[in-house]
């Protein structure tokens, strides 16, 4: 499973020395998973209001090649690397034209708040089948 999240830094993004603050890589690979699913048929807000089904992080890692500053156009590739019964990765890769200037992954849990307490589950096998393909 693939997408390709578009966007534009903004004024607000960088930091003091002109440059994309870090943790803004993170909320951009946060929304990124949340377009890759919608893309794909699976609205996060859906599957939280009629499956009761959230998909918290695990383990994020982001490692930077090159800075970013107000007004680059860049594209976040996203995709399913790995998928186990209850557990997900998601690589991402930020695009600036040709040039990779950020990389990292997320793992996360198909997770249930249907409960007193969130409990992963596993995920189901369509959308197991969903994540595997390779486009």
């Amino acid at each position: 499973m693939k997408n390709i999240y578009p966007l534009k830094v903004t004024w607000g993004d960088t930091d003091a020395a002109g440059i994309v603050f870090y943790p803004n890589f993170y909320r951009w690979m946060d929304q990124s998973t949340h377009e890759l699913f919608g893309a794909n048929g699976l609205k996060v807000s859906t599957l939280q209001k009629e499956k009761d089904i959230i998909f918290p992080l695990l383990e994020t890692f982001c490692t930077f090649k090159a800075p970013l500053v107000h007004e680059d156009e860049i594209q976040v590739h996203s995709e399913v690397d790995e998928v186990q019964n209850k557990v997900f990765k998601v690589n991402h890769q930020f695009y600036k034209g040709k040039d990779i200037v950020a990389q990292g992954y997320e793992k996360r849990a198909w997770t249930s708040v249907a409960g007193e307490q969130p409990q992963a589950v596993e995920i189901p096998v369509d959308v197991k089948k969903m994540m595997e393909q390779r486009h």
